[in-house]
């Protein structure tokens, strides 16, 4: 079992940056390919960002490609989601996911096994 726990969202103007962090417990992590998905409210939950479990493969939504940037430090446990140049459109609740199964960038909510408990993050227009 793994537990994952976000932190980092909360209230920015667009055009502001934000770091949302996602820390890992229970079992070593450093196997684990990992994800971010949001949801925007009265929307489906979309894939965003992913990182293959050594941290040299990544993957982004064309929607935050050149603004977002998925990142992990696996002697910390913890997978980074950096948001630059935010636009009200961005606003949603962030979740982050992990599974040890996948060794590649997975893009599938179905592919992922463990998921936290989301972080929000607003942008004010």
């Amino acid at each position: 079992q793994v537990q994952l726990v976000e932190s980092g969202g909360g209230l920015v103007q667009a055009g502001g940056s934000l770091r949302l962090s996602c820390a890992a417990s229970g079992r070593t992590f450093i196997r684990y390919a990992a994800g971010w998905f949001r949801q925007a409210p009265g929307k489906e939950r979309e894939f965003v960002a992913g990182i293959s479990w050594s941290g040299g493969s990544t993957y982004y939504a064309d929607s935050v490609k050149g603004r977002f940037t998925i990142s992990r430090d696996n002697a910390k446990n913890t997978v980074y989601l950096q948001l630059n140049s935010l636009q009200p459109e961005d606003t949603a609740v962030y979740y982050c996911a992990a599974d040890g199964r996948l060794r590649g960038v997975a893009t599938m909510q179905e592919e992922y096994a463990y998921w936290g408990q989301g972080t929000q993050v607003t942008v004010s227009s």
